[in-house]
């Protein structure tokens, strides 16, 4: 989740396992979590936002480090600055 900006919505940003050829991912690995993991590697997609809401979220696998998070949103304001 990479903000809250009111009401049910939360704006999120897509992960894969797939293998991404591109310079806009970010790999997330078992040691960029406070808590919680995935079962593989897997790739963090800043130019895939989008909005969903609260009430169709299952469950939460884990949180993010702050540094990997701060890293997310920074590759977010390139892309958009970039535009």
């Amino acid at each position: 989740m990479l903000a809250t900006p009111g009401g049910d919505d939360l704006i999120l940003c897509q992960i894969t396992s797939q293998n991404i050829n591109d310079n806009l991912s970010l790999q997330l690995d078992s040691e960029d979590f406070i808590n919680g993991s995935l079962n593989k590697t897997s790739n963090i997609r800043p130019n895939r936002l989008f909005t969903a809401d609260t009430h169709i979220i299952l469950y939460k696998v884990g949180q993010l480090s702050c540094k990997k998070l701060d890293s997310v949103i920074d590759r977010v304001i390139d892309i958009l600055h970039k535009s």
